[in-house]
């Protein structure tokens, strides 16, 4: 495959992700921020919305933007 389709494909990639993490985060604290508890687990659940996005980025890079040496 051509390298500039693969390296736009992949930044495509990245920037989809990007935008569904910030949009699924925007999603979890929504407008409610009265109790304790519930703090806790909309930080639970954003830190594994950012580790598994992270984790499909790492991955976009690792094999789709290897460079060959």
């Amino acid at each position: 495959m051509n390298s500039k389709i693969k390296k736009f494909s992949s930044y495509f990639l990245v920037a989809i992700v990007l935008a569904s993490t910030v949009i699924a985060v925007l999603e979890i604290w929504g407008f409610h921020l009265l109790d304790i508890e519930a703090i806790f687990w909309k930080l639970i659940q954003s830190l594994i919305v950012v580790f598994c996005s992270s984790a499909v980025i790492l991955f976009v890079f690792a094999v789709v933007l290897k460079e060959k040496q």
